[in-house]
């Protein structure tokens, strides 16, 4: 992946962001499918940019229960809100969902500009922010979507971002149904039964990830 593509280097020429690597102490991982990257307890000093794959994040309860919170793609970030806060440890297992490459980066190193203060490492810690705001607002949609009480209202929820954030009623979810299960706090089984009746009722369409929403629905 070319990294200037990425949010986090958004705005940099690939030559400056070369350059920056060794000083942000850059290290390239592979993960398994199902190797958790950062553990739930643990803290860390790192941030980590999808290169290829996919990583979730869950949270897990006593009881063996788990809530995906988010599902990151090439090109994203994840563990940087837990990074930037010393010691911090976490509270969800990040994981990878697929056989995937990450590229890790000390936090110390991407907040601590040189004495310089070059316009790239501004631009980082700029971009930096503003991946962490739109982390908030991403943990804020998922709250209205599992707001509503039944499982419909909560899918239909999710299904008009999508929709909004796609600009078509035709689009890919980046779970698989379990995750979505997860995601809006409801049994799979339960789901599933309901994107049948869904379905059966003429609401949606959809195979695997891939919905089509009809375009007028009654509330």
């Amino acid at each position: 992946m070319n990294l200037a593509n990425t949010r986090l280097f958004r705005g940099m020429e690939p030559s400056d962001i070369e350059e920056m690597l060794g000083c942000l102490h850059a290290k390239e991982h592979a993960f398994q499918k199902g190797e958790i990257i950062f553990p739930e307890g643990t803290a860390t000093e790192q941030i980590g940019v999808v290169l290829s794959g996919r990583v979730i994040i869950e949270m897990g309860d006593v009881w063996g229960n788990n809530s995906v919170l988010s599902s990151i793609g090439p090109g994203g970030v994840f563990a940087e809100a837990y990074a930037c806060v010393p010691g911090e440890p976490l509270m969800v297992n990040v994981t990878a969902a697929e056989d995937t490459r990450a590229l890790l980066l000390n936090i110390r190193r991407v907040l601590e500009p040189c004495a310089n203060v070059c316009p790239r490492h501004v631009r980082l810690v700029r971009n930096l922010l503003t991946l962490c705001s739109e982390k908030n607002l991403q943990l804020s949609r998922r709250v209205l979507h599992t707001g509503p009480k039944s499982i419909r209202k909560r899918l239909l929820s999710y299904f008009s971002e999508c929709i909004k954030r796609t600009g078509s009623y035709s689009f890919d979810i980046p779970y698989n149904r379990q995750q979505l299960a997860d995601y809006l706090s409801v049994e799979r089984s339960a789901l599933s039964n309901e994107l049948s009746l869904m379905q059966r009722d003429g609401l949606i369409r959809y195979e695997k990830n891939h919905f089509d929403v009809m375009e007028q629905i009654d509330g």
